[in-house]
């Protein structure tokens, strides 16, 4: 078992020929540099391994020539499968002048073959990519033209197409963590991220490979937490001990407590962007955030979006994720990009795309390079320059809403934000909004069909997929729409009812957002049937946790009832509805005053007994008339009892039969 902690270069002595070797990482984060250095000193002094086939989900590289790009040599690949290729620019640079073959796959994608070749299935088989360029019909993902062997084919299961990615061996995993004992198990609690070292880690032992796990630190056997081993020690064949700070947490940032979940961070105190053109696009992006939801925001423009959400108090009210695992908190940017402070917890990456392909973004706001008639975006690739896909098909194809940020034109593109209006200096050279995008990323036909909201938000107009093609619904103040947009434009895009983009979203003061969304929010939970006069309110996930929640739920509350015109039954859905101590006096004092006034009856429901019991000492005394139920069922079944009765009552007066009111107007 001691045999297993070796240099560097004695485990990277083991590599073979014509090896697939994958290696973790994000950016800086995990990437195992000990580890390539060490492949490249091998290379360059005896020429050896030759012809290897490198695997990657993320881009393990940049911050100036690190992670794979030291590898990028002529004679030690021969093929590249990876998902993004941006921080990797040499050996991007190999591919696309044909040098090596290459593709780019999906980053999800990638993170589930590590899975499906540990567990010896014949492949991936999923929805991701289609109509995309990786989808065979459109390429297969390949890269270039030496590129010949389909790694993606279409199956056709009970009358629906779906891409399936085939599986390939895995000599040698290369990974990253943070502690190892003799027996080779493997800890991470100095990671910003856990990435798919496992699941990587088993694909390679499980092809009959090798494992190699570069730490900081080595501890006598049996003294590690078996619950924070990420890699056991059954899969790891070779432990390296990387030298003393040649193991950065990222490229940015040598080691921060923050990015490994060790200690909080104040956020408060974040720094608020310029009024910009990429504020005023991440503004408008910002009205599209739905509170409660949960949200995944891409590099560049995207980025603003959370400084903005923060600078308007809305990231209590959000759960800002990242594609290698961060649920919650406020990711990071830059050359720390993938970590992120105050999460609430991390998954593995190849869990995250679970969840992400699954349905289970709210919103993802991405950024958009070019734009077709068809609302096709290109991320990815434009002429030699390779970007790579990365998350972006999954992340765009599967969320629930997706809105695309950037700037109208590129190229020298200079704007001025004032009095309320946005001027353009001088405009950019490069057209964004193409006739034919050069490669798609994105299908906005297919997202059309499946029915999925897609907007397309730029400083200066916004457009919104709909049926027949790419529609202009709002401009800028300051805009004219003949001269500085369609003037601009390699297609007519459909032209219709066109309003003003907010005029708040072009002020420097702050927009009052986190009212603005709430209020809309509750508005869109009220519905009120006439024929049978009861208001439905539902609450369901709902966060009240100010008194400015408070007015909001009084203020929309009452405009409808007031619009109503009489009283009316009301029934309440409060399943999962956050109520925050500090105000619940003033929220309930306010619900009574509501109900005295707008409702003849009040009829509440939850699964929560604790919120049944706050429910009923709050609102239910003699001068109301206030029931509190467990389900919905039980709810409207009380309600409609009661107006069957009142319906009896109503038909016994009339005939004189029933009761005191009867007999005494007989009388």
């Amino acid at each position: 078992m001691k045999d297993k902690i070796v240099t560097a270069d004695e485990a990277i002595g083991l590599i073979r020929d014509g090896d697939a070797v994958c290696c973790s990482g994000f950016v800086g984060i995990g990437t195992p540099d000990e580890l390539l250095i060490a492949l490249e000193r091998r290379f360059t002094s005896a020429g050896m391994p030759r012809d290897l086939t490198l695997v990657f989900a993320a881009a393990p590289g940049d911050g100036k020539g690190q992670g794979l790009n030291r590898i990028a040599l002529p004679g030690l690949v021969k093929r590249a499968i990876g998902g993004h290729w941006s921080l990797v620019p040499k050996l991007a640079r190999m591919a696309t002048d044909d040098l090596i073959e290459a593709y780019n796959l999906p980053l999800g994608v990638m993170s589930h073959l590590y899975r499906d070749i540990a567990a010896h299935r014949a492949g991936t088989l999923t929805q991701v990519g289609m109509g995309t360029f990786v989808d065979p019909r459109h390429g297969g993902g390949k890269i270039n033209a030496c590129t010949l062997e389909d790694l993606v084919s279409t199956i056709e299961i009970d009358g629906k197409t779906w891409l399936f990615y085939k599986v390939f061996p895995l000599n040698v995993a290369l990974i990253r963590g943070t502690t190892a004992d003799p027996e080779g198990n493997i800890t991470m609690e100095r990671e910003a991220l856990v990435l798919d070292a496992q699941a990587a880690a088993m694909a390679a032992h499980n092809s009959n490979g090798l494992v190699i796990a570069q730490v900081e630190t080595i501890v006598a056997s049996g003294t590690l937490d078996p619950r924070a081993v990420v890699v056991p020690g059954i899969l790891v064949d070779r432990v390296v001990l990387a030298r003393s700070g040649a193991q950065p947490q990222t490229y940015g940032t040598v080691y921060n407590p923050a990015f490994s979940a060790q200690t909080k961070v104040a956020v408060g105190t974040m720094k608020t962007p310029a009024l910009d053109e990429r504020k005023v696009i991440a503004r408008r992006c910002a009205f599209e955030l739905p509170l409660g939801g949960v949200i995944n925001l891409g590099i560049g423009v995207p980025e603003v979006v959370g400084a903005v959400a923060g600078e308007e108090r809305l990231l209590s009210h959000l759960t800002l994720t990242a594609e290698p695992g961060v649920i919650g908190g406020m990711p990071q940017g830059g050359l720390d990009f993938g970590a992120a402070i105050n999460v609430d917890a991390l998954l593995h990456q190849n869990q995250q795309f679970d969840f992400y392909d699954g349905g289970g973004l709210d919103l993802a706001c991405l950024g958009m390079a070019e734009v077709d008639r068809c609302g096709n975006v290109n991320v990815s690739r434009f002429g030699p320059r390779l970007a790579g896909a990365g998350g972006f098909i999954n992340i765009s194809q599967n969320a629930r809403c997706v809105v695309f940020a950037g700037t109208f034109t590129a190229g020298g593109l200079e704007l001025r934000v004032e009095g309320g209006r946005l001027k353009i200096v001088t405009e950019g050279t490069k057209k964004k909004f193409v006739e034919s995008v050069e490669q798609i990323t994105f299908n906005g036909s297919l997202a059309a069909e499946r029915g999925q909201p897609v907007l397309y938000v730029t400083e200066r107009c916004v457009f919104r997929r709909v049926p027949e093609g790419l529609e202009l619904t709002e401009i800028a103040p300051g805009i004219d729409l003949e001269r500085d947009v369609l003037a601009h434009m390699d297609f007519a895009p459909i032209v219709r009812n066109v309003r003003s983009m907010d005029p708040r979203i072009f002020l420097p003061q702050i927009l009052n957002l986190s009212t603005i969304l709430f209020e809309r929010q509750l508005r869109s939970r009220l519905s009120y049937d006439a024929e049978r006069n009861t208001l439905f309110v539902n609450f369901e996930g709902i966060g009240i946790r100010s008194t400015d929640d408070v007015e909001s739920v009084r203020r929309v509350m009452e405009a409808l009832c007031e619009s109503i015109g009489h009283q009316v039954s009301l029934i309440v859905n409060y399943d999962g509805c956050r109520l925050d101590d500090s105000i619940a006096d003033a929220y309930f004092a306010m619900a009574r005053q509501l109900q005295s006034r707008h409702y003849s009856s009040a009829t509440r429901f939850t699964t929560s007994a604790f919120m049944r019991m706050k429910l009923s000492a709050a609102l239910s005394d003699r001068g109301s008339e206030s029931q509190i139920f467990k389900t919905h069922t039980e709810a409207t079944a009380f309600v409609a009892s009661r107006r069957e009765a009142a319906v009896r009552q109503s038909i016994a007066d009339n005939a004189g039969i029933g009761g005191s009111r009867s007999r005494t107007t007989h009388e």
